[in-house]
This record gives C-alpha cells, sequence and structure tokens, in this order.
C-alpha cells in the first residue's frame, strides 16, 4: 500500500478527532505509505485541530461539499487527474450514503473499502459483524491492523503544562453539557448535571466543567449552584481542543453527552460514561476500555436522553 486515501464526510471537529486512533493505527502499520485525506468540509488537522500533530496530505479537488452534489460524478475523476496524482492502492470511505460512495468511487483505485448499502461498493465483498471500521480494515485486507490510541504526551509542552497549572490536584470528575450541533437534541437537562455535580462533591470529587467561554449564562447558574466548582477553560488564555484533551489527561473520570468535547476527552483515554439518546453509541461512542455508556435507547426504548435518570449516572460514578 504506497497510497491510501480515507474520505471524511462529517463537518464537525468531533467528526475528525473521532478517527485519529484510525489514523494513528495505520499510519503505525503502513509507514512507508503516503496517507492523504479528503473531506467534504475543511481538513481539520491543519486548523483547529494542527496541535494534535496528525500528519496527513489533503487531496484537493477543487469540489465543496465533497459527494453532497450529484454533478460531482462528473468531474471527481476529471479533477483528480489534474492533480498529478496516480491512483489509490486504497480508498477508505468513512461514511455511508449512496450518492457520496458512488461519487468516491470514481477516483482512480485497485481497493475500494466502504460499509454503504451492506458494502455493494467495496472492491472485496465481505459481511462485517462489526461497526469498527479498524477491525473491519483488517478483515477486507486480510492483515492485523494494530490498534493505535492517542498518547498525551505527544500534545505540546505549553498545553500540558497549561493543563497541569489549572487542575494541579487530583479527584476531578470532568462534565461535558452542551452540544455543538443542534440538527438533533442531545442535551441532558443542565439541572441533572447540577445535582449530579453535587452528589459528587459529597464523594469529595471536585467537578470540572468543560463550557466554551462565550456561555457565561451557563457558566454563571452552574457556579452559583455547586460551590467549588471549576471552569479550567474560562480561565485560561489559551483556547484548542488538544488543550481540553490534556485537562481531561488530569481528570480522573468524566461525564458527557456525544458531543465534540466528548472525543477531546476520549483521546486522554480515561475512564468516562457517556450517555446517547437520538444518536447511535455504537458509531460514536469513543473506543477504548474504560468507558461506559448509557444509551436511553436500550435501557428505557426511547431516543430521548431525558430518560436516563440522575441515580442511573451516579451508580455508574
Amino acid at each position: 500500500m504506497k497510497k491510501i486515501l480515507i474520505y471524511n464526510s462529517g463537518g464537525g471537529l468531533g467528526d475528525s478527532i473521532q478517527i485519529i486512533p484510525l489514523l494513528l493505527s495505520l499510519k503505525n502499520h503502513y509507514r512507508r505509505s503516503n496517507i492523504f485525506y479528503l473531506g467534504a468540509h475543511p481538513n481539520h488537522f491543519e486548523g483547529k485541530l494542527k496541535e494534535y500533530n496528525i500528519k496527513i496530505q489533503t487531496l484537493e479537488l477543487n469540489l465543496k461539499y465533497f459527494g453532497f452534489r450529484w454533478w460531482h460524478l462528473l468531474l471527481a475523476k476529471k479533477n483528480f487527474i489534474k492533480t498529478n496524482e496516480v491512483k489509490f492502492d486504497l480508498i477508505i470511505d468513512l461514511q455511508s450514503k449512496i450518492r457520496n460512495s458512488l461519487i468516491l468511487k470514481r477516483i482512480p483505485h485497485n481497493h475500494f473499502y466502504s460499509t454503504t448499502f451492506n458494502n455493494l461498493f467495496s472492491t472485496k465483498k465481505v459481511k462485517y459483524e462489526s461497526k469498527d471500521h479498524l477491525e473491519n480494515l483488517s478483515i477486507f485486507l486480510g492483515e492485523k491492523i494494530k490498534n493505535i490510541n492517542f498518547s498525551c504526551n505527544k500534545l505540546p509542552k505549553n498545553l500540558l503544562s497549561e493543563a497541569r497549572k489549572l487542575l494541579p490536584k487530583t479527584n476531578y470528575i470532568g462534565f461535558s453539557i452542551t452540544q455543538g450541533n443542534e440538527y438533533r437534541k442531545k442535551s441532558w437537562s443542565i439541572y441533572k448535571f447540577i445535582s449530579l455535580a453535587n452528589k459528587s462533591l459529597i464523594k469529595k470529587k471536585i467537578p470540572v466543567f468543560f463550557i466554551e467561554k462565550n456561555q457565561e449564562h451557563i457558566i454563571e447558574k452552574i457556579r452559583n449552584q455547586v460551590p467549588g466548582a471549576l471552569f479550567p477553560e474560562s480561565t485560561s488564555e489559551l483556547s484548542c481542543p488538544a488543550l481540553v484533551t490534556a485537562l481531561s489527561s488530569r481528570l480522573d473520570q468524566a461525564v458527557s453527552i456525544d458531543n465534540g468535547v466528548m472525543h477531546m476527552m476520549g483521546l486522554a483515554n480515561i475512564p468516562m460514561i457517556v450517555l446517547f439518546g437520538p444518536t447511535s453509541s455504537e458509531k460514536f461512542a469513543p473506543k477504548n476500555n474504560f468507558i461506559k455508556i448509557l444509551d436511553s435507547k436500550k435501557i428505557h426504548d426511547t431516543s430521548d436522553i431525558e430518560s436516563i435518570t440522575v441515580d442511573e449516572v451516579y451508580d455508574l460514578i
């Protein structure tokens, strides 16, 4: 495998952060390969996520929202030829829309991995039992690809130093409560988080809330009702997703809804309790051995995340 292309159609930071272990695993397994990234949206690894130091080349086809416009079928191959790149040994399709897969497959390749429509577009027809792309790729390629998780030691020293300064003690429990994308109701009540934080205080755990500086009304509401709660991002001059990961490495445990911060925390490989409602826990939950999932669809037979009780979360803490 001299050249590999990875297609990520998601536009959020969480969508990119979620594939970091996959990228690291492929880079470790195919150390002499050139790995390219093609997104329907900007390459966050060169922008907001640059502090994670994920080295990956961008394939620029000059097609905005690549895969989301049917007319891309006519230009995908033509624009690829203009890049003067030769065909890829492997294209990895990380999404599941038929239109996007059809367009992506126009790019010249030897092997094409995709789970879209029961693997219809893959060059090798394999039935997968997992939704984990790394496991599936090992089967598809006939090679055992070792899973490589992100190490916080790879973060810039100034971020690790800032995290130690902001959270110098132990016994911290982190909370991420706001959703970035409003297209689905994924938030759990702020009052339930406040109740959970106060229960944690009784057990001498220090609540740490990960909330952006511009959410002053939420910060003030929590500060008034949870004595001793910390808001490290609001007291730091630094601001980037990698700082959240550095801060998370200082936690004993974290509780989060399905959002971008959940993925930033997940890279720290700490014990986490993650709450899911309308979205898929199998697809979006961080992949490590310290994750406990509360999915309202499975425990209460409803996509309403509010059906999850404070006690159900606290019991896992």
